[in-house]
């Protein structure tokens, strides 16, 4: 049993990978060879040292209510010759006792369960049992589905409004020393909310997919409080890419590709990633690319002429750049890999700005043929475009 105090924010145990935000092989239980499964019978499992989670007796339990209760109401029916609503209050007068005390049972468990994954497998467990008894067309156990369902919906919402609240009013700098690799409550989120999406795929609930978009909203949010503890816009990129990143390789392995929660930190990840590209493209090359986004502006507006007197300027672009990029290229990736924790993350990003870089590049090219600077001298100094593009994939790492 969990405490009201385990939340997104206690602290992992050293001692068990396995926590209530992950969800591991527990989800096998509502595979069809699992749900419809021997059930466990108490004196044999006692002897083993096997402990199962609460879903796993659950499953037990309403698998051998669901057969015995078919068995039950079509024996009634045939012996008694009875049906309809006849039917049903026979067998209700016979199963009620258990059924009520079944109910009772699970009331004092709910109202002290913040495992929010259990309840949710325990809620998709009836749902297709409940399917089940409606395929063999047995209404005998149809309102104690019901009574189920409205004993652990409320509590599946109120665990996760809880979460939604910890995170929203939580101070990052109460947490302790931050770093710039993906935080254990960003990762305790991504396995909670990949857990909850897969198991929400098969049988869709729109209550639970408001809930989980309420929960992503706060947790985006908080990722940026964290990343604001930086003091330099550099290391919060890093945070925050190693964080998307992280949270997006978690989710993907559960969730499936369109899903809300996979495409909304991709395009966090894409646009955080391309800022990064050029923060940090600004330190060896920024003179180029100030000068290339200037002159294409003017060049739209026909005004590329008021940049002819920069010749001095122009010359220490070309030559600077000549000089230093093979240097200023090696050390960028050196430094890109050091700083990210997912390798063909760092990689992909080193690709991404040698690309951005060769783009730079070409439109230096393009304006220095413009007529205003086809007469400079140092235009023969320029670095052929393809010579650049050959010797830049050297610096590509492999993988």
């Amino acid at each position: 049993m969990r405490s009201r105090s385990d939340g997104f924010f206690s602290k992992p145990s050293l001692k068990s990978r396995n926590t209530i935000f992950t969800l591991g092989q527990r989800g096998a239980i509502l595979s069809p060879v699992e749900l419809e499964g021997p059930i466990l019978v108490p004196h044999t499992a006692q002897r083993g040292d096997s402990r199962y989670p609460y879903e796993t007796l659950f499953r037990s339990q309403h698998y051998a209510l669901l057969d015995n209760g078919c068995r039950e109401f079509l024996f009634l029916s045939d012996f008694f010759m009875v049906a309809g609503n006849s039917a049903l209050d026979l067998f209700n007068s016979i199963m009620g006792k258990t059924l009520s005390m079944f109910l009772k049972s699970m009331s004092t468990y709910v109202s002290d369960c913040y495992d929010s994954i259990a309840v949710f497998l325990c809620i998709h467990i009836i749902l297709r049992f409940r399917a089940i008894t409606a395929k063999r067309t047995i209404p005998a156990l149809d309102k104690y589905w019901e009574a189920v369902l409205e004993l652990l919906w409320p509590r599946f919402e109120m665990i996760l409004e809880m979460n939604i609240h910890s995170i929203r009013n939580t101070d990052p700098q109460k947490l302790g020393v931050l770093d710039t690799r993906p935080h254990y409550i960003t990762r305790r989120y991504a396995e909670f909310s990949s857990a909850i999406v897969s198991i929400n795929q098969t049988f869709p609930n729109e209550r639970t997919n408001a809930l989980l978009g309420q929960l992503q909203v706060e947790v985006e949010n908080f990722v940026l409080k964290m990343a604001a503890e930086f003091p330099s816009r550099r290391d919060q990129l890093i945070f925050l890419i190693n964080n998307y990143d992280m949270m997006l390789s978690v989710l993907m392995e559960r969730a499936a590709d369109d899903s809300k929660e996979v495409e909304g930190f991709q395009q966090l990840l894409l646009a955080r990633t391309q800022e990064f590209i050029e923060e940090i493209l600004s330190s060896p090359f920024g003179g180029m690319i100030a000068f290339v986004k200037e002159a294409e502006g003017l060049m739209e507006k026909g005004q590329l002429d008021r940049l002819k007197n920069e010749e001095a300027r122009i010359t220490q672009l070309v030559r600077g750049f000549s000089s230093t990029w093979k240097q200023s290229v090696e050390a960028m990736s050196q430094d890109v890999m050091r700083s990210f924790t997912n390798f063909k993350n760092g990689t992909s990003i080193i690709q991404g700005a040698l690309t951005q870089l060769i783009q730079y590049y070409h439109g230096f090219h393009k304006i220095l043929n413009q007529p205003t600077f086809r007469s400079l001298a140092v235009r023969s100094e320029l670095i052929n475009l393809h010579h650049l593009m050959v010797e830049v994939k050297k610096h590509k790492p492999n993988f």
